[in-house]
Order: structure tokens, then C-alpha cells, then sequence
């Protein structure tokens, strides 16, 4: 399952170095000039999950280490998210200012929006527009809107020729919502504000508005005001979101694994607030996990909340969702304190679900089919 979140903000706020960190690389060019990215970098990042290690230990505890030469299990595959690191955004942009169309059709094509918002202090970096944390976050929001008016507006009126045609029940929904959506814009609320049911969502999907894409707020704050308290919660006066010093993030990211550790616990922190941005991200998404472990490979899977065992299957191979019999399943916790797939067998602990099961996070799976 492909998931795409693309960062945005105005110029110079740290988009390109919060993307560096990601990577874990040097990978988009970070300079102090407005417009320094044109096209979006690209970037895969793991979704962090220390059950899969675990998970691989037990293995290597039911099947041994190694079948001939070949390490058991093979491959240890994360889940993944794809970011995208996409040119700052200025006042204007939805009227073409500052490369603004192209800019605004970057982030049409992603899933989901982290919206980089500059609380540093640094006099050597050019502001570019920027006034202040909650000033900033506005005009990022308000030319997404007005970005979406434009857009809604001219499908309104087009689908005024195509209601005529065809009066059905569903079109005439289709314009209510619309019009819905259209006057909570002008009233400068976002669309993902609005508070459409999941049902009503359907019907606006197909217009791939900006503002109804769900998004997360990350803070970059400097790294002489970083604590545990300030990293993982933003600014009370401001929406709320993530607060991390993406120079920091950054320059972790390049330490060797073993020196990280002792690195964050110098600023009082348990983890590196990448981490916390990539698992926000997946879980902005409204996305869980299941594992599937084998000599060959472990692995995390991707499925949408409320997703069914067959539906799971299917993101395997589409043969094990079209001959699905049923899923062999025990929760990651009960698993681990099994000590092996085998003793979690003999104690009843594993049970068989069939086709209307809904998947939980972290369930551990084995599915039966047959085609």
C-alpha cells in the first residue's frame, strides 16, 4: 500500500532539512534562499516498529538461524511511508505567485500534508515571508483554501449542466455537500475541518481538494529551547501538532546508530522526533499494522482501520483475498510473552477467524486460501 505525505510551508522554514533527517541522508538541497527546491525530492522512510525484531528472534527460535546458507528469516521488510519534500509555498500561490500552480499540484498528488512551520530564531536565514508561527500557519492554510474555492467553484457550476441531466438522488447529495464545503471555505475553515461523515466523504473524494486532505502540524523550534515536554507537544497557542529542531533531527540522523542514544538522552528525550513524525503520519492516515512471520521473511503490512481478514490477505497477493479460507492469528503481545510460535500453539493461544473478522494493530497472521 502506497502512502504519500508531502511537506509543505513557506520558504526557509526547514521543510528541506526535516526531509534530510528523514532519510537519514543529504538528499534535498538546503539553502538559504526562497525557491531552492523546484520539483519534490522524493524520499521512502520505514515506519518505526521494534516488534519486527522480535518477531524475527522468535523465528530464528522455531526455525533455527540458518537453512544451509541462508539466514533465517531472510528479510525483515517495515511498513513504509513515501515523503515528499515540496517547494515552499508564498503568498499568492494560488494565483500562480512564486511558482504557486505548480507547487499547489505537488501536493494533489499526495495522501496526506506536513505543514512545516518555522518558531525558530535565526538571523541568517532569510524569513521569506515568514512573521510569525500563527501568522504563517495562516497564509499556508488560506492559499490552500482559496486554492479549493477556485477549484469547487468551477465544478459547481459545471455540475449544475450535469444535475439537469441526471436529477438522481446521489447528484443531488453530491451538490448539497458541495455547497457545504464551499461556504465552510469561505468562511475559512478547511475542508477537513468541516466535519464530514465517512459516508459524505465519498462523495466529495473525487475532487481531490487540498484542504480535505488530512494534515499534521510539525513546529520547528530551536535547539536552545528543546526539552522531552517541548519535542512532542506545540506551542498551546497554536493548533495542535509536533514540535521538533529539524537541525537537530538532522544531525542525528547522520551520528552512527551507537552514538545516537546517548546523543538524545543529552536533551532528556527517548526517541528522536522523526520517529514520532513518521508514526503520526501513518496513523494521520487512519492506517494500522499486521505482521506475518516466516523463515523467508518478516514483515509489516498496511491496511486501512476496519479492514477485514480477507482484505488483509489481498494485500499480499489478490489470490489470497479471492481464495480466502481463513486466518490463523494471535495478538504480537500474547506472542512475545509465548516465547515462540510453537509454545503460542500449544497453549491454545492462536486462534482461526474467518471472512467478517476485522483486523486489529498488531495482529500476527497466517492466512489459508486456496485457487
Amino acid at each position: 500500500m502506497s502512502i504519500s505525505v508531502g511537506i509543505v510551508g513557506l520558504p526557509n522554514v526547514g521543510k528541506s532539512t526535516l526531509f534530510n533527517a528523514l532519510l537519514k541522508r543529504q538528499a534535498a538541497l538546503a539553502a538559504n534562499y526562497p525557491f531552492a527546491t523546484i520539483e519534490p525530492n522524493v524520499g521512502i522512510v520505514d515506519v518505526p516498529d521494534n516488534r519486527l525484531q522480535v518477531l524475527a528472534d522468535i523465528v530464528k527460535k522455531d526455525f533455527g538461524e540458518r537453512v544451509g546458507d541462508r539466514q533465517i528469516p531472510g528479510k525483515i521488510i517495515p511498513a513504509v511511508v513515501k515523503f515528499y519534500d515540496i517547494a515552499g509555498l508564498v503568498e499568492g500561490a494560488h494565483k500562480g505567485e512564486g511558482l504557486g500552480n505548480a507547487f499547489l499540484s505537488h501536493i494533489r498528488d499526495v495522501d496526506a500534508i506536513l505543514h512545516v512551520v518555522r518558531v525558530f530564531d535565526d538571523e541568517n536565514i532569510a524569513r521569506a515571508g515568514s512573521v510569525s508561527p500563527e501568522d504563517d500557519r495562516k497564509t499556508i492554510n488560506t492559499e490552500l483554501i482559496l486554492a479549493d474555492i477556485s477549484t469547487l467553484e468551477k465544478r459547481l457550476q459545471l455540475f449544475e449542466r450535469e444535475l439537469k441531466r441526471d436529477p438522481s438522488k446521489e447528484n443531488k447529495e453530491k451538490q448539497r455537500l458541495y455547497q457545504v464545503l464551499l461556504d465552510g471555505l469561505n468562511k475559512t475553515i478547511l475542508g477537513s475541518d468541516i466535519g464530514f461523515t465517512n459516508e459524505e466523504y465519498k462523495y466529495l473524494k473525487d475532487l481531490n481538494l487540498l484542504t480535505l486532505k488530512p494534515m499534521l502540524y510539525v513546529y520547528n523550534i530551536s535547539e536552545d529551547i528543546m526539552s522531552s515536554d517541548v519535542v512532542h507537544n506545540a506551542d498551546n497557542d497554536l493548533e495542535t501538532g509536533i514540535s521538533v529542531c529539524a537541525k537537530f533531527e538532522e544531525d542525528l540522523s547522520m551520528l552512527p546508530e551507537d552514538e545516537k542514544e546517548g546523543f538524545l538522552r543529552g536533551y532528556n528525550m527517548s526517541e528522536s522526533g522523526i520517529n514520532v513524525i513518521v508514526r503520526n503520519s501513518y496513523d494521520l492516515l487512519n492506517l494500522q499494522t499486521f505482521l506475518t512471520a516466516g523463515p523467508k521473511e518478516v514483515r509489516a503490512w498496511t491496511i486501512k482501520k476496519g479492514s477485514k481478514a480477507p482484505q488483509a490477505a489481498g494485500k499480499i497477493h489478490s489470490d489470497f483475498e479471492r481464495g480466502f479460507i481463513s486466518a490463523e492469528i494471535i495478538n504480537f503481545d500474547k506472542l512475545r510473552e509465548a516465547g515462540s510460535y510453537k509454545q503460542a500453539k500449544e497453549k491454545g493461544l492462536i486462534r482461526k477467524e474467518g471472512k467478517d473478522y476485522v483486523m486489529k494493530e498488531g495482529d500476527v497472521v497466517e492466512f489459508h486460501f486456496s485457487v
